[in-house]
């Protein structure tokens, strides 16, 4: 019986969706439906808005709103909590051809999105005493283990600039990614979770690969030889630090 009621009532969220996707005609021959769609938008309105303020700020507060009803169509929340709806988001920005004379929308809205996570991204708190393990130990058998919600991205376009100008505000930051923008300034990022706020951090190219081989757990000795010559790993700690990246110092199992 529980399964029979199980079923019963994915086929009546299933048949939910579908109704509330469907065109309006279809829609409006269903009592109550255009209101239950019309609250539906206005929550995928506030959900999108609350996780990716830089592409609210870039679109302004109207074309985002039909922007997140165009979206909720395409790609409908699969679960209750909404705070972790939109991961197809950037995608469905980079293909939509309505969008085509604004490429750097798809990579803010990758932006916000692993800022969003990073915040809801589990506590964590960094152990100092495991650094000692930097001392004598060797980098073959240790790695590092970054902060929970970190990621890292490449874009072709000024992100870090991008998100520190509509954080200030400020005209001459603006002004700046303007510039950086025509000439074709690219930059890669760190999102990591600095005490309650996401932050978002410029990395240069032997730091990312750094990080990058850190993610996929490798040795400290592996991630070193892909961050290449010239790559200070000194001064990479303390930003580490300092900014919250690293979790930890790990043993590597013999």
């Amino acid at each position: 019986m529980n399964d029979e009621l199980h079923h019963d009532e994915g086929r009546r969220q299933r048949a939910l969706i579908a109704a509330l996707v469907a065109p309006e005609a279809q829609a409006s021959a269903l009592p109550g439906l255009l209101a239950y769609r019309a609250n539906a938008h206005a929550s995928a309105v506030r959900a999108l808005g609350v996780a990716c303020p830089t592409l609210r700020a870039l679109l302004g507060a109207d074309d985002f709103a039909q922007l997140a009803r165009e979206f909720w169509h395409a790609h409908p929340p699969q679960r209750g909590d909404l705070g972790e709806w939109g991961a197809a988001l950037p995608e469905w920005i980079a293909n939509h051809a309505g969008l085509s004379a604004w490429p750097y929308l798809a990579d803010c809205a990758w932006m916000d999105l692993a800022l969003h996570r990073c915040k809801r991204a589990a506590d964590a708190v960094a152990d100092a005493a495991s650094l000692m393990l930097l001392q004598g130990t060797d980098p073959a058998r240790l790695r590092l283990r970054p902060m929970p919600g970190l990621a890292l991205f490449t874009s072709r376009w000024p992100l870090a600039s991008i998100h520190a100008a509509h954080a200030a505000g400020d005209e001459a930051a603006f002004a700046a990614v303007r510039e950086r923008m025509q000439r074709g300034t690219g930059e890669s990022i760190v999102v990591s979770r600095d005490g309650w706020r996401g932050a978002v951090r410029a990395i240069d190219a032997r730091g990312l690969a750094f990080m990058q081989a850190q993610a996929r757990g490798v040795s400290l000795a592996q991630a070193l030889t892909a961050a290449g010559e010239g790559f200070d790993f000194t001064t990479w700690l303390a930003d580490a630090l300092r900014c919250h990246w690293l979790q930890a110092v790990l043993v590597m199992d013999a």
